[in-house]
């Protein structure tokens, strides 16, 4: 039905969207992946990153905006991490770790670099302690899908680098992932949601999936 469809933007499981994406003959936006990154930096103020730790990866656990991994610098890591990991395990949350995580929390399942690369879209969660926002963006470099990202800092400097260096359709300084939505961002009605960079990326909106056509009217006119 192409002569009837411009675009498809297909809502659903990865199956859904692989398969329109493989078949559909019209242009389609897909996010495919949400796996979401917050990084709590050693300038962070704790009460700030465990509220917003919290919230990224139990307010709800099946969206693409949900955080599926949580990056921590390696200085505040033993301050924000026990109490943290007892807030996740009351609500259910298995936590999956690196060796130094694993170091600081005690019953945390060893992750592997799959878990780094995986989309739970359950309760569950991988944790890795970095050396600092050097590693945390490499990470998310390496890991990221380009959906959401968050650091966790007081320091403006370096917000301003995550928000510079990590190429991702929403990065966000100080607030949780679960923010990246249409109606959150004030588009109205959410579409989809967008990790390609054409034609719109994040949040999707009326607004973006609108085509312009322009009307000239001429009476003689030439460009010289």
């Amino acid at each position: 039905m192409k002569q009837y469809l411009d675009i498809i933007v297909p809502r659903g499981g990865q199956g859904l969207i692989d398969r329109v994406s493989a078949e559909a003959q019209v242009p389609v936006i897909k996010h495919l992946h949400g796996i979401c990154h917050v990084y709590v930096d050693d300038a962070a103020d704790v009460d700030k990153a465990v509220s917003v730790a919290f919230n990224a990866k139990t307010q709800r656990y099946g969206t693409c905006n949900t955080m599926e991994t949580l990056l921590v610098a390696a200085s505040i890591a033993p301050r924000l991490l026990p109490g943290l990991a007892e807030m996740y395990r009351r609500e259910g949350v298995e936590l999956r770790g690196c060796p130094a995580t694993r170091d600081i929390i005690s019953g945390v399942a060893v992750a592997t670099e799959e878990d780094w690369r995986t989309e739970y879209l359950a309760p569950v969660l991988s944790i890795r302690v970095v050396t600092g926002i050097d590693e945390a963006v490499e990470h998310i470099q390496t890991f990221g899908s380009g959906h959401t990202d968050s650091i966790i800092t007081e320091d403006l400097g370096r917000a301003r680098r995550f928000l510079r260096e990590v190429d991702s359709s929403s990065v966000m300084v100080n607030a949780s992932t679960r923010f990246a939505d249409g109606f959150e961002y004030g588009l109205g009605a959410e579409i989809g949601i967008s990790t390609d960079k054409l034609h719109v990326r994040g949040p999707v909106g009326l607004e973006g999936l609108t085509s312009q056509k322009y009307v000239v009217i001429g009476d003689g006119h030439v460009r010289r």
